[in-house]
């Protein structure tokens, strides 16, 4: 079985899409995978109360409780591991990860961020297309590396910038299609990691 982790901060709504469509579309018989387990480094997170509820191992890890970014990381790590995961999905989780934490998960670490990448990393992204003068917002579901907003992009949705828009209402119509579009990307995640795994090893090159 495939294991998904999925890490959260607050309500985790992409974290319940990817929850459901694994239920819907039955991954655990389809591909072999499952959302093994949901962790937040915030104890208050209302997404941890959604996890349990679907039988899905939940964990807090308050970040607060740890004296430096790289001790919260490996601690979070561990827990991670625990777990034997194939993926380690990042839906909402609002810390700048370590890069020996990055470099941990190589190739098997994804985050959605909610602009049209390259364009608008960072924060604010909404307000930022507004001003921009932008015709089209959205999604992207890219490869976590070092670099902040910037590893390979793996699917993106795109939305109209609507004439009288807000951050607000462009959020809400960006959050619609990232619930349609993680689980997506999440499933095609697991099946190219699957195709890689099973590929017959290269033969060894004449020195």
């Amino acid at each position: 079985m495939k294991n998904i982790v999925i890490l959260i901060s607050g309500a985790g709504s992409n974290m319940a899409a990817i929850v459901r469509a694994a239920q819907q579309e039955d991954w655990a018989q389809r591909d072999g995978a499952r959302v093994a387990a949901v962790i937040s480094h915030r104890p208050d997170a209302a997404g941890l109360a959604f996890a349990r509820a679907q039988g899905i191992a939940a964990l807090a890890l308050d970040h607060r409780a740890y004296a430096s970014r790289a001790a919260f990381d490996a601690e979070l790590a561990a827990a991670i591991d625990r777990q034997q995961p194939a993926l380690v999905v990042l839906a909402g989780f609002m810390r700048i990860l370590t890069p020996g934490f990055v470099a941990r998960y190589a190739g098997r670490l994804i985050n959605i961020h909610p602009s049209l990448l390259p364009a608008f990393t960072g924060r604010h992204t909404h307000q930022r297309a507004i001003d921009a003068g932008c015709r089209f917002a959205g999604a992207t579901v890219h490869q976590v590396t070092a670099d902040l907003d910037a590893g390979p992009i793996l699917d993106q949705a795109v939305v109209p910038v609507l004439p009288g828009d807000t951050a607000d209402s462009l959020a809400a119509r960006v959050l619609t299609q990232e619930h349609l579009m993680y689980p997506r990307a999440v499933r095609a995640c697991l099946q190219r990691l699957a195709a890689l795994s099973d590929a017959p090893p290269k033969p060894p090159t004449a020195g």
